[in-house]
């Protein structure tokens, strides 16, 4: 009898602390945004523990589609929110477009640097080594670079010279060392970092809108803590206030 009610005690904890813990995945652009609402949000909730997981956007999609444990998506474009869709991981009504960003060109802090986002303009001429970005496939930094590449009749200049990196921070960080002496990334990401500089911003109409949509998933909708959670992201003056300081648009 004794085991039976420690059994069943066991299972009553166990099911309190999973309703007090959240877990947002999301895109690595996201990092210092969500960071900060994290600990807004827990100031007030201190008894919910939020757990972030950051990357790129399709590797956190198909880490979720595998089962793994999550409550909230935060993806860096349409295509992989839609795509949880459709492998029944995160219901339809449950996605709301949130976020808009700009894609942007950046060189290492002390490097001279010309740009023209025209197909005039000789891209592959204006700087020496490589460009980095995210992977052109995949990571959806790297498909809005290539989408304005090929608008602007510039991708085939760069043959061998395009580096794809896992997300866009790791982009960013390339361009920061040195590595690549330009870097297609985020507004929100440049501005974030002292050791590179925005040499120019690539049109609106280059590329697909960078729209950011959040959802909850399959399990976060059970979760009480997650709906709150993302609610808050959603909804609350300081959390949107965050988003504004990095340079992210609603």
């Amino acid at each position: 009898m004794k085991k039976i009610l420690f059994s069943f005690a066991t299972v009553i904890f166990s099911n309190l602390v999973q309703a007090e813990t959240v877990k947002i995945y999301a895109a690595a652009s996201l990092t210092n945004a969500i960071t900060d609402i994290i600990k807004l949000y827990q100031k007030q909730n201190p008894k919910i523990e939020i757990i972030p997981v950051f990357g790129a956007s399709g590797a956190l999609a198909k880490q979720i589609e595998a089962g793994a444990s999550s409550d909230v998506f935060f993806s860096a474009d349409q295509d992989w929110m839609k795509y949880l869709v459709q492998k029944q991981k995160v219901q339809p009504t449950q996605v709301k477009p949130f976020l808009l960003n700009e894609l942007v060109l950046i060189s290492p802090i002390n490097t001279k640097m010309q740009f023209k986002a025209v197909p005039q303009f000789n891209f592959s001429q204006s700087f020496q080594g490589h460009l980095c970005t995210g992977q052109m496939e995949s990571v959806p930094v790297g498909k809005y670079a290539k989408h304005s590449l090929i608008k602007l009749n510039w991708l085939n200049s760069l043959n061998g010279r395009i580096v794809g990196t896992d997300d866009v921070r790791s982009a960013l960080a390339f361009v920061e060392r040195g590595e690549c002496q330009a870097g297609i990334v985020y507004k929100t990401d440049a501005l974030i970092s002292k050791k590179v500089k925005m040499v120019g911003a690539f049109p609106a109409n280059s590329h697909s809108p960078i729209i950011y949509p959040i959802a909850l998933t399959m399990q976060g909708q059970k979760n009480k803590d997650a709906v709150k959670f993302a609610q808050f992201i959603k909804a609350n003056g300081q959390a949107k206030q965050v988003f504004f300081q990095y340079g992210f648009k609603l």
